[in-house]
């Protein structure tokens, strides 16, 4: 709302004028036309308590001169912000007697009723007018008055004067950016002028039509409280002008500097430790290789960028520099402190940790853990991968690796954006499971087989032992479909088709001792980790088992 430094209770105020107008734009009840009394009378009490403090700041800048010996310069810093509480305070006055006319016009209080200030929202004989102060502010080409363009111009005049007298003292264009004009027309109102309702609309039109006595008494109460934060913006700036000719050495800290913020068990931690002092006055410009750093309140700036070296000597560190300047203003004139600093940059190490960590298999979820241990807390890793697909994992430093062909996989690793290194493996093809059949009474010995007379049979396709272990979730294979034919004589007598069960009664009742069981396996299927289902390719493709 106001451009200047807000209280909590300002900011609390200005949001519920928002959402009353909203409201109030809705045509609802006359219990929101109350609450414009109440937000008035806040918005009352909350100026004079800024205006309290703005004219404690105007008393502290005057002594503060004094003190100083009343340099030339200060004097200059304080006469512009005289001037400018002078002009506040004519502004809020003609605020002020603006809300006196509208109570006039709509009627005046209540018999036996004054308000208690003027411009009081209370006991109002027009509360729930809509219409006189709306003709009163109107353009006179709309019929109405024409107070309202006189507003706009006391109101965007005030704003105009505040960066003229801020630019005899020295203020930036960034510094004279916060005051910009108050009183907007639909058009120049950003919050306005993508709405197609709100159109070509004046400001007279956007603050006063259609708006009821305690709301248009609210909004000249809110221009006010924008006046007096511009007032307070302005007079911070020129509190912090006086003495700027000087360096005084007011806010002092200690500081330790330490050779490293890392170190091991049993090593020494070594660090320096000194005062450092800076000016509360003055506002420093803090730059490293030319490039501007934002300065806080305390007068520090933060150096910060991602560090990268392209060359490591043969202890994986490469020396790197940057230039640091201060500039601060001393009599009158800019003085510039610079150092050149010098840091080194630590090649970091990539390091994996994997059950198989030499090759990974095709087409697997292979599970990596990525850590590089010279980033500390700043590592924030990214995946891509070459002939394969990387997927992160939940936690910090886990990605998931699946091969897409027999070519090398390249895994590179970044950090936060920035490239950290590479890792390449080869690619193993899935071992083949082991294709066993079994009865009731467990795994077939295939050399003395079954009975012949035997009801049922499992056929199971048994893992690599090394490969389930490593990748579990990869290792799931059945048989889905098998083709089983009883031979007799060296002739087929009859065929059945199955899965991984197997039953045996149709061909029971036909077989003999001495006869056997031809399997051919016909489909064998792998689940992977994402448990999608695939063909797998078996090299054995038949099993017999004798009958007995």
């Amino acid at each position: 709302m106001a451009g200047g430094k807000e209280t909590p209770r300002q900011k609390m105020i200005g949001m519920m004028y928002l959402v009353l107008t909203a409201l109030l734009a809705l045509n609802v009840s006359t219990t929101v036309i109350d609450k414009f009394v109440f937000l008035n009378d806040s918005l009352v009490r909350a100026n004079l308590e800024t205006a309290e403090r703005n004219q404690a700041i105007i008393e502290n800048i005057v002594k503060t001169v004094d003190d100083s010996g009343n340099r030339e310069d200060d004097v200059k810093v304080a006469d512009a912000a005289k001037k400018l509480h002078d002009e506040t305070n004519r502004v809020m006055e003609e605020l002020t007697n603006l809300k006196v006319q509208m109570v006039e016009v709509t009627g005046g209080y209540l018999e036996g009723n004054k308000g208690e200030y003027p411009g009081d929202a209370k006991h109002l004989e027009g509360k729930t007018d809509y219409d006189k102060v709306g003709n009163y502010m109107m353009p006179v080409e709309e019929g109405g008055e024409g107070h309202g363009e006189e507003l706009k111009e006391l109101l965007n005049g005030y704003a105009e004067m505040v960066k003229s007298t801020l630019k005899t003292i020295g203020a930036d264009e960034k510094e004279l950016a916060h005051f910009m004009p108050i009183a907007l027309d639909a058009d120049e109102d950003p919050v306005y002028n993508q709405d197609p309702n709100q159109k070509g609309k004046v400001f007279s039109d956007l603050a006063f039509h259609s708006s009821p006595t305690p709301a248009a008494l609210a909004t000249v109460s809110e221009f006010q409280s924008r006046v007096l934060g511009y007032e307070t913006r302005a007079l911070d700036y020129a509190k912090g002008r006086v003495g700027a000719g000087d360096l005084k050495f007011d806010v002092i800290v200690p500081m330790v500097k330490p050779e490293s913020k890392y170190v091991a068990a049993g090593a020494k931690y070594s660090a320096k430790m000194f005062i450092a002092a800076s000016s509360s006055g003055v506002t420093p410009t803090m730059t490293y290789n030319d490039k501007e750093l934002e300065v806080d309140a305390s007068g520090q700036g933060l150096v910060e960028f991602t560090a990268s070296a392209k060359t490591y000597d043969k202890e994986g560190l490469s020396r790197q520099t940057y230039k640091a300047a201060i500039t601060v203003n001393t009599g009158g004139r800019d003085t510039t402190f610079t150092d050149e600093i010098e840091y080194f940059v630590v090649k970091p190490v990539i390091q994996i940790q994997s059950q198989s960590v030499n090759a990974l298999y095709l087409n697997c979820g292979n599970k990596l853990d990525v850590q590089v241990p010279a980033l500390g807390t700043s590592y924030n890793p990214s995946f891509t991968a070459s002939n394969g697909v990387a997927l992160k994992g939940s936690d910090k430093g886990q990605v998931t690796v699946v091969p897409t062909s027999l070519k090398e996989v390249t895994l590179n690793v970044s950090s936060s954006g920035n490239f950290i290194g590479s890792r390449s493996f080869g690619v193993r093809r899935i071992p083949q499971p082991s294709i066993k059949a079994f009865t009731d009474q467990g795994e077939v010995n295939m050399k003395s087989g079954i009975s012949a007379k035997s009801p049922r049979l499992y056929l199971r396709a048994i893992p690599d032992e090394s490969f389930q272990q490593f990748l579990p979730d990869d290792a799931k294979f059945r048989v889905a479909q098998a083709e089983i034919t009883l031979v007799s004589g060296g002739i087929g007598r009859t065929t059945i088709q199955a899965g991984e069960r197997v039953n045996l009664a149709g061909i029971a009742s036909q077989a003999r001792k001495g006869d056997a069981l031809v399997i051919e396996l016909k489909l064998i299927q792998r689940q992977n980790f994402r448990k999608q289902v695939e063909t797998f390719p078996v090299v054995t493709r038949f099993l017999t088992i004798p009958l007995n």
